[in-house]
Order: C-alpha cells, then sequence, then structure tokens
C-alpha cells in the first residue's frame, strides 16, 4: 500500500538496448532481408544476361531423387536466387508452390516455422506452415542473420549502382544531347525567312541549325571565310572515360555472378565460351545445386542429387577423350602387370561430378 512513498525518492531505472542486444539483431535482419530482396541495375541487360544464364542452367539440370524439381521449378529457384538471394517453396503433395515473400521465426539461428503469401491470378492468400513444410534455399546467408540471403546485386551494391548510374546517365545523354547537330553560319536574311529554311531540313535529331554572320565589314562587303565554318554541337563524351567505366563495371557484375567477362566480350572464341561455360557451371552453378540438394534431401524425405555439369556439357570433351584414352591405356597395363585396376581408381578418388 505505502509502496509507492519508497518508489517516489528511488531514482528510476533506465532501460537502454544494446547495440548488440536482441532488437538491433531483429531491426539489422529485418533491414537486410528488405533490403536484400531488390538490388540496384537489375533493369541493365548486363544483369539479365547473368541471371538468365542461372535460370537456363538450372532448368537443365539433371534432378535424381524426386520429381517435384521440375524444369520449371529449378528454373523459377534459378531466378529467385539470381534476383533474391533465396528461394521459398511450399511442399504440397504432387508439386511445389511457389511464395512471392515470407516472415519466419527461428530458433537457434535456424527457421522453425513460415508465414507464406502465396501468388494467385485474383490476389495472394497467405498460409502458415512449418519448416517442414517450406523448402527454402539461400545464398550469400550472412552471419548475423544465417536465415536470410543475399543476392549478388546486394553483396556487390557499390559496383551496381556505378553500373545503374553510369547507364543511366548515357541514355539521358543519348536522349537530351544534340547528336549530330550543327550551327551553320547563313548571310542576313529575315527571321522568317531563316526558320522557314532551318524547318526545311527533316528530322530534330542532326538538323542543321542557321545563324545569321556577325563577323561583316563596316562597307558592307563579302563575309571572311572564317566565319563560314559550321559548328559541331555533337558533345565530346570520350574524355569522361564513360566507356571504359561501363565496361568495368559491366565485367565486375558479371564476376559478381560467376560469369567470366569473356564470355559478353565481342572478340571471344569458341575456347573461351566453353571454358565460361565449364566455369559458371562448376564454381557458381553446382555448389548452389549442392545446397539445394542438401535441403530438399531433408525436407522431401529421400536422397536427391542435382547435376549441372553434365546437362550443361560443362566439361571439355577433347580432355575427357584424352584421360579416357589414357585410362584405357592404364588399365591395360594394369591388367599385363597384375595390378587391381579398381584400387588404383579407388586412390584417385574419382566420382560422377569430379570427373567431369
Amino acid at each position: 500500500m505505502f509502496d509507492w512513498l519508497f518508489k517516489r525518492g528511488a531514482p528510476a531505472t533506465e532501460k537502454r538496448s544494446a547495440g548488440s542486444g536482441f532488437t538491433a539483431e531483429i531491426i539489422q535482419a529485418r533491414e537486410a532481408y528488405i533490403s536484400g530482396r531488390r538490388g540496384i541495375a537489375e533493369l541493365t541487360a548486363t544483369v539479365q544476361s547473368c541471371v538468365s544464364l542461372w535460370e537456363n542452367g538450372f532448368s537443365l539440370s539433371e534432378v535424381d531423387g524426386t520429381d517435384l524439381l521440375t524444369p520449371s521449378t529449378m528454373a523459377l529457384m534459378g531466378r529467385a536466387l539470381a534476383l533474391r538471394g533465396e528461394s521459398v517453396f511450399l511442399i504440397q503433395d504432387d508439386m511445389l508452390i511457389p511464395c512471392s515473400d515470407w516472415d519466419l521465426r527461428t530458433r537457434y539461428g535456424k527457421p522453425t516455422a513460415y508465414r507464406v503469401s502465396i501468388p494467385e491470378a485474383g490476389g495472394g492468400t497467405n498460409q502458415t506452415a512449418l519448416a517442414a513444410e517450406v523448402l527454402h534455399v539461400r545464398i550469400g546467408c550472412d552471419p548475423a542473420a544465417p536465415y536470410y540471403g543475399t543476392a549478388p546485386l546486394k553483396r556487390s551494391s557499390l559496383t551496381a549502382g556505378m553500373l545503374n548510374a553510369v547507364e543511366s546517365s548515357l541514355s539521358e545523354a543519348f536522349e537530351n544531347m544534340p547528336l549530330g547537330s550543327q550551327v551553320v553560319p547563313f548571310p542576313e536574311l529575315q527571321e522568317t525567312d531563316l526558320t522557314t529554311l532551318g524547318r526545311s531540313f527533316r528530322g530534330q535529331r542532326g538538323r542543321v541549325m542557321l545563324r545569321e554572320s556577325v563577323s561583316v565589314t563596316a562597307a558592307g562587303g563579302p563575309t571572311p571565310q572564317t566565319d563560314w565554318r559550321p559548328a559541331d554541337l555533337t558533345p565530346d563524351i570520350s574524355k569522361s572515360l564513360a566507356k571504359e567505366t561501363l565496361d568495368a563495371s559491366r565485367d565486375a557484375i558479371c564476376g559478381a555472378f560467376g560469369v567470366l567477362p569473356g564470355l559478353l566480350n565481342s572478340a571471344t572464341t569458341g575456347p573461351m565460351v566453353r571454358e565460361c561455360q565449364r566455369h559458371l557451371a562448376q564454381w557458381m552453378l553446382q555448389p548452389i545445386a549442392e545446397l539445394i540438394e542438401e535441403e530438399a534431401s531433408e525436407k522431401l524425405g529421400g536422397t536427391v542429387e542435382i547435376d549441372v555439369m553434365g546437362p550443361t556439357q560443362s566439361f571439355d570433351a577433347g580432355g575427357s577423350a584424352r584421360a579416357f584414352q589414357t585410362l584405357v591405356t592404364g588399365l591395360a597395363m594394369a591388367k599385363e602387370a597384375g595390378v587391381d585396376a579398381q584400387a588404383a581408381l579407388a586412390m584417385l578418388d574419382w566420382t560422377k561430378k569430379e570427373t567431369a
């Protein structure tokens, strides 16, 4: 009853949230989730080319162990991973339903429950599901929020911003600058005659603009020849190094997606194209396929294997032929010498994916 008398004299306890506290972590994770959903420079042809390579590479992949990962589902998953950094599918009896948005609850850093939004033609619907009912694949996870993925553009936002700025500025420059326009001196005439003559030149871009001569002698003599030289109004953008900056930012974005810049080079050759294809499949798509294998094997109730290297022909055919010839010769020599060929191959630790 008299507790308020004692509390009046006691100083009030001030509570503050620490920089690494729960609230700060939640806000940081939510900010990373929102900003990581979509990056910048997604509308450029460079990014869309890389996204198409991811999408088509996963659609061609060979899936063993389940019938739910169809080519269309793998294509959706590849596009979502490229643009968003994560992909969520609701597991049903005979299909995987893609989710446009989701929120989750975690325990020990692992998701336990989801609230997903399912896209529909007449408006999306929301549904709550346990973690075992959701196929959640994520790449580029941050240690502070391992349950959220980040897109390659989000991880290289500085370069993506530069690419976006350069392409936007060049687009505006070519839209507004007087490309191919010239100012041509003309003898003194009435303004209406100059306007009529100027309109006679067809087209706004590259038209010839007229002006009166100003270098006229006092006695009304002829105009000096130096005053009759046309002046070009096309700006010189080569000094701004816009082309070099654009090429560098494009190459960097391609590298972020695992695509060698030589693939998009106009002077590329066949061997370079095949090497770029192998690099993309071996160092980017196949490791992501391993993550999909792990998640699918855990949620779909069976061992799932996904091979990207074989169906996309991302291997050295000539090198494989030479290796096969050497292998046959080695087996024949092992047989003649009485050496166990199976034990020799086991020492090499050759598997299907490593052989490719």
